[in-house]
């Protein structure tokens, strides 16, 4: 360590936690449950940002909260199966006040690399304040920043071009007709919206998709599958899951929406990509109300071309519903143990979550609420060990 960095630097007791959405208040609730200190770093203005300002108003939790719920604090029993975007914020406050986890908010990390003779984690933050920490929780996620492709002529649309993040709600688009750009949970979802208020989206699927109901039976389909993998091996519950799938949507290939070769739950552990949760989208595509159509070509200065070939088609506004991507190699150096050039992790879960020199991940196992859950769990008990040895000495 240079003498100005050392000038500047500050030691950290505990571990610092980059990221204060639900993976850094999880890994700083159990470590503080351990009597472990920890200092949650936070580049916007409030905890769970993303949640309280990216989503869209309709948003609810896709998964029964009781998968949904962090370490130590159930969600209130008051609360829906699928507590919506503010249930779901409000509990994050509680979860954080009932934790005596206090974000610094504001604090937004440039650089943190690993100073092996000072043998610790040297965080700089934007102007130039250096934090020094024996542990470096990395909890920023796997949903950092917005994935906006670029087509081409995109730039000479007339109309609106926003990401999802932006989206808030289909009353702004009434009457407009309007390209959705992707067929995930947040494109179907976005689709329906705007139906309900009068718009007529097309929602571009390129890929291959599983669609899977919500519910089967009254059932969570995604308990249904927890439980049958108890006692099953994944492609035997797969096969029950598809079959399931078929009596209650239909032959989803039919609508446009064909699916991949390989099953719900094995494509999810092998690749990462979620199956679609249907909450009412496919009767509306059914009816007619949304419209399934290839990938883009090109963007016009009045709609798009398809990459089908069939002729130009206008459009009011599109609406990217493509996802996000990790901003970790935008700042973190001497990750390459633990995460890819892309910001994911190399190890899949259920141990992905440390590396070398006192690194950690909580919230990047594609597993999500659940798989950070789990990775704040064991990160807790692993810093907690070698505190305890460290207090000994």
């Amino acid at each position: 360590m240079d003498k100005e960095k050392e000038r500047r630097a500050t030691w950290v007791p505990g571990a610092v936690i980059v990221g204060a959405g639900p993976s850094g208040l999880a890994a700083a609730a159990c470590l503080a449950a351990r009597g472990v200190p920890a200092t949650v770093l936070e580049r916007s203005d409030s905890l769970a940002f993303t949640w309280r300002h990216r989503m869209y108003d309709r948003l609810a939790l896709h998964l029964p909260k009781r998968f949904c719920e962090l370490p130590l604090l159930p969600f209130p029993e008051e609360y829906p199966t699928y507590p919506n975007k503010d249930q779901f914020v409000t509990y994050m406050e509680r979860y954080a006040a009932a934790s005596g986890v206090a974000p610094r908010f504001g604090a937004s990390v440039e650089e943190a690399a690993f100073d092996a003779p000072a043998g610790a984690w040297a965080v700089r933050l934007a102007g130039g304040e250096v934090l020094m920490t024996r542990w470096l929780v990395v909890a920023t996620g796997e949903n950092a920043e917005p994935r906006v492709p670029e087509f081409p002529g995109m730039r000479q649309f007339a109309g609106r071009v926003l990401h999802t993040c932006e989206y808030k709600s289909g009353e702004d688009f009434a009457g407009e007709k309007v390209l959705v750009v992707g067929c995930g949970n947040s494109g179907m979802e976005v689709s329906l919206d705007l139906c309900r208020y009068g718009a007529k989206p097309s929602m571009v699927v390129r890929n291959t998709v599983h669609v899977l109901p919500r519910e089967m039976l009254g059932l969570s389909t995604f308990g249904i599958a927890m439980a049958l993998l108890k006692w099953l091996p994944v492609q035997l519950v797969d096969r029950f899951i598809l079959a399931a799938a078929h009596l209650t949507l239909g032959n989803t290939s039919q609508l446009g929406l064909r699916r991949p070769k390989t099953g719900p739950i094995e494509l999810k552990n092998l690749t990462g990509r979620t199956p679609v949760l249907d909450v009412g989208t496919l009767d509306h595509i059914k009816s007619g109300k949304i419209k399934v159509v290839g990938a883009v070509k090109e963007v016009t200065s009045r709609g798009a071309r398809l990459a089908d070939g069939s002729k130009e088609e206008q459009f009011d506004a599109i609406i990217l519903a493509t996802g996000y991507r990790s901003n970790v190699p935008s700042w973190l150096k001497d990750g390459g143990d633990v995460f890819t050039r892309e910001g994911t992790t190399k190890t899949p879960f259920p141990n992905g979550w440390k590396g070398r020199n006192g690194l950690y991940t909580v919230g990047f196992s594609q597993r999500g609420l659940l798989g950070a859950s789990s990775d704040a769990l064991s990160v807790a008990r692993d810093i907690h060990c070698q505190w305890r040895e460290r207090e000994r000495l």
